[in-house]
């Protein structure tokens, strides 16, 4: 296994997108083109529902371990003319759609959703529904901070429907908690569990994260051991992705050499991995476990999973829209990201322009090889008689499988690829195999993290 971390320990995409961000096309992209693959995707697949993701920026300390889009503040006056520009967003995307859609999905990212009052959020997710319906097995999720959300946080979002939350624990060491600017002691991660579940949360998810500056094996079994003893319904088991070139992501509270080897991280997640089996977590795809009373396995087990910007889901909708400062949009025919200046944002909103920059139209190679990789993302095999695979050139993919098949990786059928066992923590780089784009323009620079 060692040297397969040492071959196979190179930088690559975590593929909540196919084309990935750094290979959009954005030269033929225009906002133009955008609202009009909104609108065809909307007629189109209207009866299925649509998702939202809202992004909530807003934090009050920096977290040196996050490469999220987010802004330090602790002036809470910011949360009004936030939301006004939210729902003036949902407005503008409204009249695209031409009617009430029905929202089979919300999700509240960030940033720290709970730094909003429990008011201010309950206005939030009223005013999206005020002209929406609500899908009848609707999911509605946020993401809370276990340092910040309240009792009230909770009964307020489950008030207006929300009945999945995650919450970000990621270690338990304190030494690896100071050094990612992230102390939260276990009590307050017990306290806010056990809050979700007395008011009636169906789902309560944890993130744990290995990787981490500092961490070690003890520390991934010992945060393992604390997890069980809250046995969220769910689990992110996160590879900690260390990209501190990116602007602004506050990457460099510590040095290179204080993070764990590839062999170091590698151990840390066949130790992780085996000890949530055996706790009972099942291994839904890349980094997620669930029990198997979760509606995430059951997607599994009903073959609907479905991979997106918001991460796994349960479920596929083919238009999702994104609201707020660098939110993704997808209506599988095109991608569309938000400006990332809270300013320039709201004041293309007040001004009645969708506040997309830049995005990308997928022709029908992308779709095709996007359909590869999802299947391999959800359900570890894929099959190239897919309806337009006969117009692809697929003999490097073949050359690049056969490989990873000599390694154990992957078993190749006349027709298809399983992954094994074996291939499944190197599911990135089974992916790439089939990533044409980068195939054709291999980075002058990291543009990703490390696949290990």
């Amino acid at each position: 296994m060692c040297d397969l971390i040492h071959k196979y320990n190179v930088p690559g995409p975590r593929y909540t997108s196919y084309p990935t961000v750094p290979y959009w096309d954005i030269d033929s992209f225009s906002g133009k083109k955008w609202k009009e693959s909104v609108t065809d995707s909307y007629q189109e697949s209207k009866d299925g529902g649509i998702s939202l993701y809202i992004h909530l920026p807003f934090c009050e300390s920096m977290c040196t371990f996050c490469g999220c889009h987010k802004r330090i503040t602790k002036r809470h006056e910011v949360e009004d003319p936030y939301i006004r520009a939210l729902l003036k967003e949902w407005a503008l995307y409204r009249q695209l759609l031409g009617e009430r859609p029905v929202i089979k999905e919300l999700h509240l990212g960030g940033g720290t959703p709970t730094f909003f009052s429990p008011e201010n959020l309950t206005k939030l997710v009223n005013g999206i529904f005020r002209f929406a319906h609500r899908a009848e097995n609707a999911e509605l999720s946020f993401e809370g901070h276990p340092n910040n959300t309240t009792k009230a946080h909770l009964q307020a979002l489950y008030d207006v429907g929300f009945r999945r939350v995650c919450f970000g624990v990621q270690d338990y060491n304190e030494k690896v908690q100071k050094a990612i600017n992230r102390i939260q002691p276990y009590e307050n991660v017990q306290r806010v569990t056990t809050w979700a579940r007395e008011i009636g949360y169906t789902s309560v998810g944890h993130d744990i994260i290995y990787g981490l500056p500092f961490q070690t094996l003890e520390d991934v079994n010992n945060t393992i051991d604390k997890t069980n003893e809250l046995r969220p319904d769910r689990l992110a088991f996160y590879s900690y992705a260390h990209v501190p070139w990116r602007k602004g992501n506050g990457q460099r509270g510590y040095r290179d050499e204080d993070l764990p080897t590839a062999t170091e991280k590698q151990s840390q997640y066949e130790i992780g991995k085996t000890r949530l089996t055996e706790l009972g977590y099942q291994d839904i795809g890349m980094d997620h476990f669930a029990l198997t009373t979760d509606a995430l396995y059951q997607a599994v087990e009903k073959g609907t999973l479905h991979r997106n910007f918001m991460g796994y889901t349960p479920s596929k909708t083919q238009l999702m829209i994104g609201l707020g400062v660098s939110s993704i949009s997808d209506s599988w025919y095109a991608f569309a990201q938000n400006v990332k200046n809270i300013e320039e944002y709201q004041h293309l909103v007040e001004n009645d322009i969708i506040p997309v920059y830049r995005g990308h139209i997928l022709n029908r190679e992308d779709r095709v090889i996007r359909q590869h990789i999802l299947n391999l993302m959800c359900r570890f095999e894929t099959n190239w008689q897919m309806e337009g695979d006969n117009n692809i050139n697929f003999q490097n993919v073949i050359e690049d499988l056969t490989e990873l098949e000599a390694d154990g990786l992957v078993e190749i059928g006349s027709n298809s690829i399983k992954v094994t066992e074996k291939g499944r923590p190197f599911i990135r780089n089974i992916s790439m195999a089939f990533d044409l784009k980068l195939k054709r323009k291999k980075p002058e620079t990291q543009l990703f993290s490390m696949t290990v």
